[in-house]
């Protein structure tokens, strides 16, 4: 007899199965998609391509960095009466649910939940002190790696066999996402864990810009060599890591170590496609024109103008008290994301990009221009925006007046050379 687990679980890899392998369509309907089986089209996560990953974790002891974009599609069976003498029928539905949840459910043994920036229900303010905890709905003891303790310390992972990392990347070195997924290696590494990263979608696609980071200014928003944007997936990120050995180089030998790495693949994943996430990241990118003006807007986080914390249009607007008077204008208060928001109650004139057309680069027109009109440029910078562009470079072109053409002119040769680099990297 099979149980009625394995079968559920057969059936919905054979839909899995048939999903992967049918050719993609420009924009299927939801009867086409099976109703709520995918977020875009037809992509399904590392998460969902579970058949892929289940294997390694049975009667292992599992810990799991997450938060709330560890986000599966499971089907779900419920009996249904009919009409005929045949009885009753099962109906089906594909809900989401969390990784956490689902994992419990298939018996997996989890131990511990490592919640990075913004905790793990995802509801910190950025920067906020967030302290470990339990979950209220599964008991399971939650550890924050952010604050004094980014990296698992060896007591932490002790009695684990392996880690499963599965959070929602938007492809900008200063998400600290995929600085958390460094120490989160680096760990593995030297307590000799594996690691399974299950891959997500780039919902900024293969947009690879910006000023490459310059090691004297290597922080928690900026770790590794790379471009402003990155153009990877979290998986992909993760074999550069490894590959490059960037994990701790102070060893004996001046090396840097490597993990035992495997990332789960997405399925009908292209780079080019558009990848609408199902949740928020983090509390102040509320939707998709937010994450993709991300990176052009976080910018600003390094100068006295605001990105819209506070508003109900974070990283769609910016403006500021020093900025010229407009026909746009906001005053930032407190809210759900922003306790304490830059320039609260003051009213800021600015522009507000929220029905823009998305955008294909790193944007520095906005910068430039906030830069050019202030009252007071002396005061336009702050300590941060060095830290923010990883070179102290772009903040002296922008004061000499430098144009933007100029500027990426001065982008091209590192960009090059890290194409180069990343090409052996990528999976799709």
């Amino acid at each position: 007899m099979i149980s009625n687990s394995v079968f559920k679980n057969t059936v919905l890899f054979l839909v899995l199965l048939m999903v992967s392998c049918r050719s993609l369509t420009p924009n299927p309907s939801p009867k086409e998609r099976g109703a709520e089986t995918a977020y875009n089209k037809d992509i399904i996560t590392g998460a969902d391509n579970y058949i892929a990953y289940l294997p390694y974790l049975k009667d292992k002891k599992i810990g799991i960095v997450t938060n709330q974009t560890g986000i599966i599609t499971i089907k779900e069976f419920t009996e249904v009466k009919n009409n005929t003498n045949a009885g009753s029928d099962e109906a089906v539905k594909f809900v989401k649910t969390s990784i956490v949840d689902y994992l419990l459910s298939e018996k997996i043994k989890l131990q511990k939940i490592f919640a990075p920036e913004h905790g793990f229900r995802g509801t910190a303010d950025a920067g906020e002190h967030v302290v470990d905890g339990k979950d209220t709905k599964t008991g399971l003891p939650i550890i924050s790696l952010y604050g004094d303790n980014k990296k698992p310390k060896p007591e932490q992972l002790a009695g684990l066999d392996i880690l499963v990392f599965d959070l929602q990347d938007v492809g900008a070195r200063f998400y600290t996402y995929i600085s958390s997924l460094h120490y989160v290696m680096e760990a593995c590494a030297e307590n000799n864990i594996q690691l399974i990263v299950l891959d997500r979608p780039n919902p900024n696609g293969g947009i690879v810009d910006g000023p490459i980071l310059e090691k004297e200014f290597t922080s928690f928003v900026g770790m590794h060599p790379i471009p402003l944007l990155h153009g990877m997936t979290i998986g992909e990120y993760a074999k550069m890591i490894n590959g490059e050995k960037w994990l701790n180089t102070s060893t004996s030998s001046g090396q840097g170590i490597q993990c035992n790495l495997t990332v789960i693949p997405c399925l009908n994943y292209k780079r080019e496609m558009n990848y609408s996430l199902p949740v928020k990241p983090s509390p102040n990118l509320p939707n998709d024109q937010a994450i993709n003006l991300y990176a052009s807007l976080c910018l600003f986080e390094g100068t006295n103008v605001s990105v819209g914390r506070g508003t109900e249009k974070q990283f769609q607007i910016y403006g500021s008290p020093f900025l010229p008077k407009s026909e746009f204008s906001f005053t930032p208060v407190p809210n759900f994301g922003a306790k304490e928001p830059m320039h609260k109650g003051e009213l800021c004139y600015g522009e507000d990009l929220s029905k823009i057309e998305k955008v294909k680069q790193l944007e520095l027109k906005w910068l430039i221009k906030a830069y050019n009109t202030t009252t007071d440029k002396n005061k336009f910078f702050n300590s941060f925006f060095t830290k923010l562009s990883g070179t102290k470079k772009l903040q002296q072109q922008i004061e000499a007046g430098t144009s933007e053409n100029e500027i990426r002119k001065s982008w091209e040769k590192g960009l090059n050379e890290f194409k180069v680099m990343r090409k052996k990297y990528l999976i799709y």
